[in-house]
Parts: structure tokens; C-alpha cells; sequence
């Protein structure tokens, strides 16, 4: 993921959850046809006929808004450049302020001081989330070896 909004999330409502559904299998399937490219995709819109012209990184973006919303979650873009306040940042990582403070502090995550405020690139904290997954899968894979190990599963 290297895109996340401050602004609001999109929610959802029924009628989107079941359009974002139907439309997502049909993005999957045509990058599924289409694994090599091609890097511009055209969009028919069928109400005119006019054609949109997007890059196919666009399309891959697509696809995931479109499983999120599909899902029922909301959504929101942010450019990896930009800088968030510890709220936002904090927001993202759903945690508490003090606690992504904390993270700040033991440098988990970089940031940046404007007078006194603290702010937190986008990119940076998009880094931390893959680290913190990572480990997660570790912690999971090692636990699952020893429980194998043990004769419990």
C-alpha cells in the first residue's frame, strides 16, 4: 500500500457494497487476463461512451478500494509524501495517541518536529506497518513450529 487520504474515509452504504462487489471480480479478472500490462488501461463508460484512459497502477489501486468497500469498510487515500498530524497517524495505526507518541519516541517510526508539533510522513508510517506485519508472520510461523514440535496440533 503506498496511498492513504487524510480526509474522512468513504463509507459505504448497501448499494455500494453490492456495486464494489460485482465490480471488483470483474477489475481481478481482467488483471488476472492481463498480467504483463498493458501500463494505460482504457474505461468505457457506458452511459456515453466515453473513454477513460488510466494507468494500469491505477487499476490495481482500484481493485483494492474496491475489496475494502466490498468488504464494508471505509476508505481512504493518502499520498505517501504526505505529513500527518500524530492524530492522523495514529488514526491509521488504530491506535491511541500516547501510544503511537511512545512508537515515535523509541524510533519506530520517523517523524519530523514544526515548532512542537510532531509530524509523520505517510511513507514512514506505511514502513512501520510492514515491519509490524512481518514480525507478526514470524511470531506466528515460530509458534506454529513449536506447537508442531510439541505434538499439539
Amino acid at each position: 500500500m503506498s496511498l492513504v487520504m487524510v480526509e474522512p474515509p468513504v463509507q459505504p452504504d448497501a448499494e455500494d457494497v453490492s456495486t464494489a462487489d460485482a465490480a471488483v471480480e470483474q477489475v481481478r479478472a481482467y488483471l488476472a487476463r492481463h498480467p504483463q500490462g498493458p501500463e494505460k488501461v482504457r474505461v468505457l463508460v457506458e452511459e456515453d461512451g466515453e473513454e477513460l484512459v488510466v494507468p494500469r497502477a491505477a487499476v490495481e489501486l482500484l481493485a483494492r478500494v474496491l475489496a475494502h468497500m466490498a468488504a464494508g469498510q471505509g476508505v481512504a487515500v493518502v499520498p505517501t509524501h504526505a505529513e500527518l498530524t500524530t492524530q492522523q497517524a495514529a488514526d491509521l495505526l488504530n491506535v491511541s495517541r500516547p501510544y503511537l507518541i511512545g512508537l515515535l519516541e523509541q524510533g519506530e517510526i520517523d517523524y519530523r518536529m514544526v515548532g512542537k508539533h510532531r509530524r509523520v510522513r505517510a511513507a514512514s508510517l506505511l514502513d512501520y506497518l510492514r515491519r509490524d506485519d512481518q514480525a507478526r508472520r514470524e511470531a506466528a510461523d515460530e509458534l506454529t513450529a513449536l506447537t508442531q514440535e510439541m505434538g499439539l496440533a
